[in-house]
């Protein structure tokens, strides 16, 4: 499962690792986020480093749809709904100061953005009033959009709110940009090393998996969900998983268009460097590890498209993950515990391209003397009552998923090799062990996190086992590919 955008050859190689190397700041991630914080911190003459588990936009930014819109869905409205007027003001003029640098660093080096209206719209006559609430949200927060009873799109509608002049483009463009940007000013990228623990006292300094040891002044977390635990961010952010398809169709320039509710769909088209034009079609998303079948929700997508666009042809499928907050803004900051030395960025819910680089902006800002003014508002904002209800109901939602994993398991007996890309969960002694078998090869594993214990579900879409408590994510054979997991699974014995 590919992206369209991680479907190319030319990647940026991995630096050697920077051992006994005197850094300024060491970034953990090689997404948008880390890459742009990265570059402004070199910019002014630090040394930086960025260490990433896998490969440069492995994770969240090689798989988004590549939005770059301050109209997001129902955003605004939800954030109107858990925070005060002023805070969601902050956020507009963050997402905003994120779109603009980001277009002008394009625009500065080269990287095609085309230009697109943003559409947040009713595909169901009881979605009117969720489109209508975003409508009223963005034009109380200074946003011109406009109100459209019909829009004219190859979808049915009840209408929508369109906001003009927004952006869309290929993430790769950019964050290959962006490297390359961060080398010419003496960064380095390492990619490859995960990094599983950190100091907790001192100078900063983090574990890698090999167990290699760097050091750094500031250590900037930009991994999706924070690897460290400190923040108990965790308990606070609700992991999400959605999928995307991209199809060979010809078509005009489209709108960015998303659906106001449940199951959602997100349209785009992707200009081609070769005159041709794609079609992306994304969502129908859920909680990571809680669907009745991730590949029928894909199925679903499918049948959407060939409804709607006849005659696309399918050429990649794959997924996202993402993190909500509990008031829908993300949490840019210094970590707790974390002696004023560690940072962290993350809660982006979706809305990556522009909450990105303006965690970046606000991080780098700080670091460097000369803090951005909306940043005061969003990170002195209080939790009103509807967003601590919010937090209660996740983790009640977490409590009730790991009772239901534990009789699950106990009820069921040690599986047999399930057919080829099934897994199956059950009992072997007093442990919950999983079974499964891809590409022709069986391999069991403890099926508990090794974050917190979940019992884990098997993914049948993506062939993986996904914990449905934080949202870690394992390889049929137990490795980590999301966390907040940092540890593999355990293996029983022969």
């Amino acid at each position: 499962m590919t992206s369209l955008w991680l479907d190319r050859a030319d990647l940026p190689e991995s630096d050697p690792l920077p051992v006994g190397e005197r850094l300024d700041d060491l970034v953990i991630g090689a997404g948008l986020t880390g890459l742009t914080t990265a570059l402004l911190l070199a910019r002014a003459g630090r040394r930086v480093a960025v260490v990433e588990a896998r490969h440069i936009g492995a994770v969240t930014t090689g798989n988004t749809t590549a939005k770059l819109s301050l109209l997001q869905g129902t955003k605004l409205s939800t954030i109107l709904q858990r925070q005060s007027h002023q805070v969601a003001q902050a956020y507009v003029d963050a997402n905003l100061e994120g779109q603009q640098w980001l277009v002008r660093f394009c625009s500065d080096r080269g990287v095609p953005v085309q230009a697109r209206d943003a559409i947040t719209y009713a595909a169901e006559i009881h979605q009117v009033d969720a489109a209508r609430a975003e409508h009223d949200a963005a034009r109380s927060l200074g946003l011109g959009a406009r109100w459209h009873d019909q829009l004219d799109v190859p979808f049915p509608n009840h209408g929508g709110t369109v906001l003009a002049d927004q952006s869309q483009f290929d993430p790769l463009d950019i964050l290959i940009a962006l490297a390359r940007e961060l080398r010419e000013h003496g960064g380095t990228i390492h990619e490859g090393h995960r990094v599983v623990s950190a100091s907790k006292s001192g100078r900063p300094s983090v574990h890698l998996g090999d167990g290699t040891e760097l050091t750094a002044d500031e250590v900037i977390l930009a991994t999706g969900t924070p690897i460290l635990d400190r923040g108990l961010y965790f308990a606070k952010l609700e992991p999400l998983r959605s999928y995307a398809l991209a199809f060979d169709f010809a078509t005009t320039p489209l709108p960015m268009s998303l659906s106001a509710g449940q199951p959602s769909r997100s349209i785009r088209d992707v200009p081609r460097a070769d005159g041709t034009t794609k079609l992306m079609i994304g969502g129908n998303g859920h909680t990571v590890g809680r669907t009745y079948s991730e590949a029928q929700r894909v199925d679903e997508l499918r049948a959407w498209t060939a409804r709607y666009f006849p005659g696309a042809v399918e050429t990649h499928v794959w997924s996202a993950q993402d993190y909500r907050s509990h008031d829908g803004i993300p949490y840019v900051g210094h970590l707790p515990r974390g002696g004023g030395r560690f940072h962290v960025a993350t809660g982006f819910d979706k809305w990556g391209m522009t909450n990105a680089v303006a965690a970046a902006r606000n991080l780098s800002s700080k670091l460097l003397g000369e803090p951005v003014p909306w940043s005061k508002p969003l990170s002195r904002r209080i939790s009103r009552p509807a967003g601590a209800a919010r937090i209660a109901t996740i983790n009640l939602s977490v409590g009730a998923e790991l009772a239901k994993g534990i009789v699950t398991a106990e009820l069921r007996p040690m599986p047999d090799a399930p057919s080829e890309g099934s897994g199956e969960v059950g009992r072997d002694g007093f442990l919950p062990t999983g079974v499964s078998t891809v590409d022709g090869r069986t391999c069991a594993v403890r099926a508990v996190c090794t974050h917190l214990g979940g019992i884990l579900s098997w993914n049948d879409q993506e062939k993986s086992w996904d914990c449905p408590l934080h949202g870690s994510r394992f390889t049929p054979e137990g490795e980590v590919l999301e966390g907040p997991a940092t540890k593999p699974l355990h293996t029983p014995p022969d």
